[in-house]
């Protein structure tokens, strides 16, 4: 087997498989209905604008490895819900499903990378896909942290 694919199989591996995190899933599972769209106290966002900040952020990342024609989305208003918005538990079970499904994207991607996984993506100015999956680990990592602290700070956590 290659060190490419191994190390492919890896990545595919860490985000399928919480070694040292919990997975978006575990963090909005049961979430109470009643905190949606709750600040907890000196928190600057609700449990909502953190996950759709999360599923934003990913979906960004994953445009920029695949799309030609990426264009940067504007930092930070485009990277967060409009705070007006008042979400359903609807909406934040669809933005939980998109984020799964942009996450079986990025799986996707990792695994027809072949041999490319380290060359720099054409329209970047020296990203390669390794990197991007990195910050993207890294990025989910750190505000699903954050998702489950929020929760504790409102008793919502019995793990």
């Amino acid at each position: 087997m290659k060190a490419e694919n191994s190390l492919q199989n890896q990545l595919i591996d860490y985000l399928e498989n919480q070694y040292t995190h919990r997975s978006l899933a575990d963090a909005a599972k049961d979430l109470p209905d009643e905190l949606i769209n709750v600040k907890p106290e000196n928190v600057p966002y609700t449990f909502y604008q953190m996950l759709e900040h999360i599923r934003i952020t990913q979906i960004d990342m994953i445009d920029f490895i695949n799309n030609p024609n990426y264009r940067e989305l504007e930092w930070p208003k485009d990277f967060w819900p409009d705070e007006k918005v008042k979400a359903t538990k609807d909406m934040w079970n669809e933005s939980v499903e998109k984020y799964q499904m942009d996450l079986n994207t990025l799986k996707d991607i990792i695994k027809g990378a072949d041999d490319n996984i380290f060359e720099r993506i054409p329209h970047g100015t020296g990203q390669t896909i390794f990197r991007e999956v990195l910050q993207v680990i890294d990025h989910n990592s750190y505000h699903i942290g954050e998702l489950i602290l929020m929760r504790k700070l409102c008793n919502a956590w019995g793990k």
